[in-house]
């Protein structure tokens, strides 16, 4: 069974998104991980880096594919999880504690508002 963490939000591109005040700590879901397989390599984003909501920031490599890494939200990178550099696969392990990508500082409450619940991200993966 997938988890799905219901104080988060997700985007149908299987991305999750955690809101503290005007910053949204961003990862891939557990549902990613699991199709992705085996993670060996993640190319991450830089801190003070702008981003527009659907750029280009990374790419997570596994034994079975190559995926590249969009923003849900734009904003400001201003933080990296560098752990991910030597230990990837925290990504298989703890897609929603220690498998974080990246802290996106954002102004627009709306681009929130319009990523997907819990429940409506559970069905876009049954």
């Amino acid at each position: 069974m997938v988890d799905v963490p219901k104080d988060l939000k997700y985007t149908a591109e299987h991305e999750w998104v955690k809101v503290k005040g005007s910053k949204a700590t961003y990862g891939i879901t557990d549902y990613a991980q699991e199709e992705l397989g085996d993670i060996v390599y993640v190319e991450l984003p830089e801190e003070g880096d702008e981003v527009g909501k659907g750029d280009m920031i990374g790419v997570v490599e596994s034994v079975k594919t190559v995926s590249d890494l969009f923003t849900p939200i734009a904003g400001k990178i201003v933080k990296v999880n560098y752990d991910l550099e030597d230990t990837p696969e925290l990504i298989n392990e703890e897609p929603y504690d220690g498998g974080w990508i990246a802290v996106i500082e954002y102004e627009e409450e709306d681009e929130i508002d319009k990523l997907l619940s819990d429940e409506e991200y559970k069905k876009e993966i049954e």
